[in-house]
């Protein structure tokens, strides 16, 4: 991962809620809101929240005694989703998932949608993880398949491949669609202390927007990848967001477009 791999910063957290969130964060979102509800916590941490898809799916799903805490990196991201709002108070803090600010055995659930391809040392960030977690307590995340299995993303990826032929950009491949394999997965979580076997789910969907210029929008614009664009010669920031636009359209149709979308969930228990 490269140092702007992780940068939600500009433009990107406006377009990111904009378009990413209703096309492929918001049918994960329920499911992951649904798996923290099921655990019937006390106090839930949410690690990487972004623009608070899940924190509102959560705070949907979790009675209003239950104490939500939404951190994130990027205190940008975190603007976005205090400006749009949560059915329940909700507690935002900017935070590093690699360094937490929070005593040991503070929650009893830690979950995380799509954040953890982002940390540098994922060992680390599973450690603070474990470590905030009370005895018993469930860490719960999911993280997208290869890139292959997921429509969009592999059309623009291999679109700006051919844009970008000296350079091709990579974000997409390398980060958010870059830690995909069950077994260095576990590997991680025991190498930060968790002794019990993960379980591990595939959950297909579809991705659905009204026309190919959103995903191109999406993840040309709305996604670090929006940093890797501008950085190269050659075609600029809107003819590389047509380009990705067209090459969806051809495979999608011209109207309303349809791609398959597909994660894997992970649920740990801590230790006692």
């Amino acid at each position: 991962m490269t140092g702007s791999d992780a940068v939600f910063a500009g433009a990107i957290p406006e377009l990111y809620e904009r378009y990413l969130v209703p096309l492929i964060f918001e049918p994960y979102a329920e499911d992951l809101a649904r798996r923290v509800a099921e655990l019937r916590p006390a106090r839930a941490l949410e690690i990487a929240a972004g623009t608070g898809v899940v924190t509102r799916a959560v705070a949907r799903a979790l009675s209003e005694r239950v104490e939500l805490v939404a951190t994130d990196l990027n205190q940008a991201m975190l603007d976005q989703a205090e400006a749009v709002g949560t059915a329940q108070p909700v507690r935002w803090q900017q935070a590093d998932a690699l360094r937490l600010p929070f005593p040991a055995a503070s929650f009893d659930v830690v979950f995380c949608q799509f954040g953890v391809m982002f940390f540098p040392d994922k060992v680390a960030a599973f450690s603070e993880a474990r470590r905030v977690l009370r005895p018993g307590g469930t860490l719960v995340f999911n993280v997208w398949d290869r890139i292959e299995e997921n429509e969009f993303a592999d059309i623009v990826s291999s679109t700006l491949a051919e844009v970008y032929p000296a350079r091709p950009p990579r974000f997409l491949a390398r980060t958010p669609y870059g830690y995909t394999d069950p077994d260095a997965i576990s590997a991680d979580l025991a190498s930060a202390g968790f002794s019990a076997e993960p379980r591990h789910e595939t959950l297909t969907a579809h991705s659905r927007a009204a026309s190919a210029q959103v995903p191109a929008l999406g993840y040309c614009q709305g996604s670090p990848l929006r940093t890797e664009i501008e950085e190269r010669s050659g075609a600029d920031l809107a003819e590389a967001t047509a380009a990705c636009a067209a090459a969806i359209a051809r495979r999608c149709g011209p109207g309303p477009v349809d791609g398959r979308i597909q994660a894997r969930i992970v649920t740990i228990t801590s230790p006692y």
